[in-house]
């Protein structure tokens, strides 16, 4: 078996498995196959994790492999790796520029406040940085930039959302206006509920969605943090209106197919228990198709 059929058997079998796993059938797969550690982990998302920042009077933020370096994580909040690495390793860890931690910082403190708008509460996190200059036609290096943007909000389950954004100036649209950016926005939500109240009830799995828009910046100026400003504003835009038709989605997808099968499950209305055969064909057929 190819290295690329070995992978999609890998997908294949992620998908079919108990999604309130993920992170423990991940490194299964791992361990099986070390060669596909790589591509599963840059592919396969999996619930957040979340620790406190020391410097930063331990306030928590979300961890993930964006902001991971060997066994440490990136703080948004000190810009420090905890554990802490050592001299050497640290000097090879990725930072954003100067330019971008700004940016960084900013988006940061906005969505917070767009957290606890739309979740009210929970925890958020946001880490860019900077793109390597690997297809110059494509973008200017300078001024191109990556990131991702996580909420984390758990109460009798988890809510995990995950935004993987790409922004690049497009080299042939800059005109006396500024120049036009294309923002890539990959969203990922992973639903873990659990009641046991009443009754044992566990609902779990996830969504993924793939937004692209341009946008017009006024690069031209001096003033940094108006690009900034710009950039965030298209950003909180897009995120916005992803995550109200993704909510919707998982109504529609998780929720109505849920309270279609305890439906068909159990009738209110009978008198006593009757067997029905086409009843428990349809059944069947909801729970394979969920």
């Amino acid at each position: 078996m190819s290295l690329d059929e070995k992978y999609d058997a890998a997908l294949d079998l992620l998908r079919r498995l108990d999604p309130t796993k993920v992170k423990t059938n991940l490194t299964n797969l791992i361990n099986l196959e070390p060669e596909l550690a790589e591509d599963l982990l840059s592919s396969v998302d999996s619930q957040l994790i979340v620790k406190r920042d020391p410097d930063s009077s331990s306030k928590e933020y979300l961890c993930c492999d964006y902001n991971r370096d060997i066994d440490s994580y990136r703080s948004p909040w000190s810009n420090k790796y905890f554990p802490e690495l050592n001299e050497d390793d640290s000097q090879e860890s990725p930072f954003p520029n100067s330019q971008l931690r700004k940016l960084e910082v900013m988006c940061n403190d906005s969505f917070e406040i767009y957290k606890d708008l739309y979740y009210e509460g929970g925890i958020s996190s946001v880490y860019l940085w900077n793109l390597e200059d690997e297809d110059s036609e494509r973008g200017d290096s300078e001024t191109d930039f990556a990131g991702v943007i996580l909420f984390k909000k758990g109460n009798i389950g988890d809510w995990d959302s995950i935004h993987v954004l790409e922004v690049t100036r497009s080299p042939d649209n800059s005109g006396i206006e500024g120049s036009e950016y294309n923002y890539k926005v990959t969203t990922t939500i992973i639903l873990h509920l659990e009641d046991k109240t009443n009754i044992d009830i566990k609902l779990a799995g996830n969504l993924t969605k793939q937004t692209e828009k341009n946008f017009m910046v006024n690069d031209l100026t001096d003033n940094l943090e108006s690009i900034h400003i710009a950039h965030l504003t298209n950003i909180g835009t897009m995120i916005e209106d992803i995550e109200s038709q993704m909510r919707n989605s998982l109504e529609t997808v998780y929720f109505e197919k849920t309270r279609d099968i305890f439906q068909q499950t159990r009738n209110p209305n009978l008198t006593n228990l009757e067997y029905n055969k086409e009843q428990h064909e349809q059944l069947i057929k909801g729970l394979q198709n969920f």
